[in-house]
């Protein structure tokens, strides 16, 4: 009889090592995306380095696709294809994986989804079903339809997949963290962000245990789900240094900033990160080194057809 894995089983088994082994089979699939760096006074902050990774160039518009592709190589994908429910980054990322491997996908997403990313998961030739108000509502029809069809469901962040970066469910934060062996008191520093209005991780970490939060913000499509995951949860809570939380105000200022000082556009989500740094949630010791990634460029907030 096989024993069934845990939350705590999986953690342990996620280190630098297992990362390494899952990017050499996703490596001919992604973007090895840019990375700027620039001194944090150009922000109008004290000077200091400071290094832009921006996954908004990966395929599908953030660093999403890098799970999508490890799951539809590293898992045996049946007839009836693949399911994800998301509010809009995950599902383009997989729609944008099935469309290369060949493999059907349906993505549900919540009506609260932009338009940008409904019609970027329609381009790539997914089956799109828009149904519930946020993500969880999504979520619970896309697990009625996995019991239906016998669709493999590919989670937007409870599970192994793949420093200042966004709190979603907590994937690209557990991946980075892990990535870097880091830990509470290690060399490198993991810390996350998530909006005032969705405070996810935030509740999970006072309450010892994932717990549902509000999910009110300006990146409710990327940053809002009502509960993180056993997993992602178990890693965060073991190997970030801290989380801190942002107003909207400036979520909306940083992505404004990003635009006028560097031409980069990014999504509110994508932003969040950044907006800890320049508001001041998170102030770097002099001199130290600050990486902050940037994920998801899915928005209509710079137009063309002005």
């Amino acid at each position: 009889m096989t024993r069934a894995t845990t939350p705590t089983d999986e953690a342990s088994a996620l280190t630098p090592a297992a990362v390494a082994d899952v990017e050499v089979h996703i490596r001919p699939y992604v973007r090895r995306t840019p990375v700027i760096e620039i001194d944090r006074a150009d922000f109008g902050l004290p000077a200091g380095p400071l290094t832009l990774k921006l996954e908004q160039f990966q395929h599908s518009g953030a660093f999403k696709v890098r799970g999508a592709f490890a799951n539809l190589l590293l898992r045996d994908v049946p007839a009836a294809g693949v399911t994800a429910a998301s509010g809009g980054n995950h599902g383009a990322a997989v729609a944008y994986a099935a469309g290369v491997l060949g493999v059907p996908a349906r993505i549900f997403v919540p009506e609260v989804s932009p338009a940008a990313k409904v019609s970027r998961i329609r381009s790539y030739g997914a089956d799109l079903v828009i149904e519930g108000a946020t993500y969880s509502d999504a979520f619970a029809v896309s697990q009625r339809w996995v019991a239906a069809s016998g669709a493999m469901p590919v989670h937007a962040f409870n599970q192994a997949e793949t420093v200042l970066a966004a709190i979603g469910g907590g994937g690209l934060l557990s991946g980075i963290a892990t990535a870097y062996g880091a830990g509470k008191n290690g060399a490198v520093r993991v810390v996350g962000v998530e909006p005032e209005g969705a405070p996810t991780m935030t509740a999970a970490l006072a309450a010892g245990r994932p717990v549902d939060a509000a999910t009110g913000s300006v990146a409710v499509d990327s940053l809002a789900p009502r509960q993180v995951g056993e997993l992602t949860f178990r890693v965060v809570s073991q190997r970030v240094h801290a989380v801190v939380l942002v107003s909207d105000e400036a979520i909306g200022q940083a992505q404004r900033t990003l635009w006028e000082k560097l031409r980069v556009v990014g999504e509110p989500g994508g932003c969040a990160a950044l907006a800890a740094l320049l508001s001041g949630r998170y102030v770097p010791e002099p001199g130290e080194s600050v990486a902050v990634v940037i994920s998801g460029a899915n928005t209509s907030a710079v137009s063309f057809d002005r």
